[in-house]
């Protein structure tokens, strides 16, 4: 991929978290990361990575249980909030501007490298894979969160995506991440160990509705999806297609709104 393809990419990524209300929108998932900050070990005398940690979901609790933390962002407006919420715990987390591509650590720095929902949206997979292992220690741990494919947020970036301009051919989608045997070939190294978990988060809203309205106020994506197809009469034929998504997907039988969203969960030992 070109690097004027991929710098471009990046931009647009910035945009896109820094637009809506990613903050308000991250407190729905910090039930994934917790388990992950569990998965890891996260304790006293560790050293911790946290790459594209957005507003310090993992990065907050896994300071908490005694680690040493740092956070890596693309998106100042994301650190901004996260030093604001280890501020107020009374951490000391090192939160650092950065791409997920190019790492700026030295080689071997880290005991844990973790991501959730974060590295998944870098544009070239393996250079980010390769990344995150190139900064753990050997023997050390890196653990990923990433939505799978056929799960609802997959669906939903699926159908959003089609009716967006399709993006450079040689770009996989960033639910990929989600899928175990692509992350296995992210991870060739024959000297590494992997497992992986299924979890789900739990969306609630008072209906179906509801939670497309909120992801319209507050999700980069979404936001960004309106601005483009609004204009050109698409956005409610998109806006009806979500909905129904997350009607098939609704588990409460009251008018409201509970859907699980499945992501996986990647262990890699080294």
């Amino acid at each position: 991929m070109e690097i004027d393809v991929v710098s471009g990419i990046k931009e647009g990524q910035r945009a896109m978290w820094t637009v809506g209300d990613y903050p308000d929108m991250a407190r729905t998932i910090e039930s994934a990361a917790e388990l992950v900050v569990e998965r890891a070990g996260a304790a006293p005398g560790q050293t911790l990575l946290d790459v594209a940690t957005g507003t310090g979901n993992v990065a907050i609790p896994a300071a908490l249980a005694g680690a040493q933390v740092t956070g890596l962002d693309i998106t100042p407006k994301l650190l901004e909030a996260a030093r604001g919420r280890a501020a107020s715990a009374g951490l000391d987390v090192n939160f650092v501007e950065g791409d997920a591509e190019e790492l700026p650590f030295e080689d071997d720095s880290f005991d844990r490298v973790t991501s959730c929902f974060g590295v998944m949206f870098a544009p070239r997979q393996a250079v980010a894979a390769a990344e995150l292992a190139r900064v753990a220690k050997p023997g050390g741990r890196i653990v990923v969160a990433a939505w799978t494919p056929e799960g609802v947020t997959g669906q939903m970036f699926k159908t959003v995506g089609s009716y967006m301009p399709p993006p450079p051919p040689e770009l996989t989608p960033p639910v990929m991440w989600g899928n175990e045997q692509h992350v296995r070939g992210l991870f060739t190294d024959g000297g590494s160990q992997l497992a992986f978990e299924r979890h789900a988060v739990t969306f609630e809203a008072e209906s179906p509705s509801a939670w497309f309205e909120y992801n319209e106020r507050v999700l980069g994506p979404t936001v960004m999806a309106k601005a483009a197809l609004e204009p050109q009469g698409k956005w409610d034929d998109l806006r009806g297609e979500l909905i129904q998504l997350y009607t098939d997907a609704n588990e409460a039988e009251d008018g409201s709104m509970r859907v699980r969203a499945e992501y996986l969960l990647s262990l890699v030992q080294l």
